[in-house]
């Protein structure tokens, strides 16, 4: 936090970028376009956890990307939409703003709901609303990438906020992978054996009943291998010489062409 209270910039962010990100959020909020604050910011807020990083990350409706860029271009950013199913950049000299408003996999889109449940905070001396804790799980549970693993941020909130988190929500947003958010709370409870009651015992107890009803029945179905939507290349092989479904197209949540582009990227990291 800052000497004031209110976020601000970590001790490596130079004037000249804090002074950017704090003009580019005065012209989102002029424009009229609903805008979250998301990344570092946010995670700082509900974990203490306060760390600079390269970019600014800003959360929009799928509706509302072109607008924000628009409203960035106005203020000298040049801009694209980088990813048609996920982000949009502004670009500033070597700063740039990550306008996002879905995941890199598909899942886990910016609605009204992130909206309905926003906080809010003041950031860099402007006052913003932020991502939700659970939204933010939510979307960091599935980043498992062999250069990138969110899997300590998600433990980080689950300590800090898990006694006031709204579990009935998250249990939704997970839905058909529910799997998924059972790992990291089991890996929570090897983490925090100490704090094992920030998750309360019937979200586990749902999950292994999940669990245990699945082991009863038998699988179905196409070969699938969902590990596309943890890492989208880790698992590349399975999708082209083992025979398996990619778990994104099976599930509809990305098109091929999306898909493709999103692959290819790859190595631009």
């Amino acid at each position: 936090m800052g000497s004031n209270g209110h976020l601000a910039a970590g001790p490596t962010l130079e004037p000249r970028t804090a002074e950017f990100y704090r003009t580019a959020l005065q012209a989102l909020l002029a424009s009229g376009v609903p805008i979250l604050v998301g990344g570092a910011y946010s995670l700082e807020r509900y974990t203490g956890i306060a760390r600079h990083t390269k970019d600014f990350d800003i959360f929009v409706r799928p509706r509302d990307c072109r607008r924000a860029l628009k409203a960035l271009a106005g203020i000298g950013c040049s801009t694209d939409v980088m990813f048609s199913h996920w982000l949009g950049k502004a670009f500033h000299g070597d700063d740039f703003i990550d306008v996002i408003f879905s995941s890199g996999n598909g899942i886990a889109e910016v609605d009204d709901v992130w909206f309905k449940h926003a906080v809010d905070e003041t950031v860099l001396g402007v006052e913003v609303k932020l991502c939700p804790a659970e939204e933010s799980i939510w979307s960091k549970a599935f980043i498992m990438e062999r250069e990138r693993y969110d899997g300590a941020d998600v433990a980080h909130l689950i300590r800090a906020v898990g006694d006031r988190l709204d579990w009935h929500r998250l249990l939704a947003r997970f839905a058909g992978y529910w799997r998924v958010l059972l790992a990291h709370l089991t890996l929570f409870g090897f983490i925090y054996p100490t704090d094992r009651s920030q998750v309360p015992a019937w979200v586990v107890r749902e999950l292994m009943q999940r669990l245990d009803d699945e082991l009863d029945s038998a699988a179905d179905g196409a070969r699938v291998c969902r590990g596309t939507i943890l890492s989208r290349g880790q698992y590349l092989m399975d999708t082209a010489d083992w025979g398996y479904s990619d778990g994104r197209l099976v599930d509809g949540r990305m098109s091929r062409r999306e898909i493709a582009h999103w692959t290819a990227a790859i190595d631009d990291g």
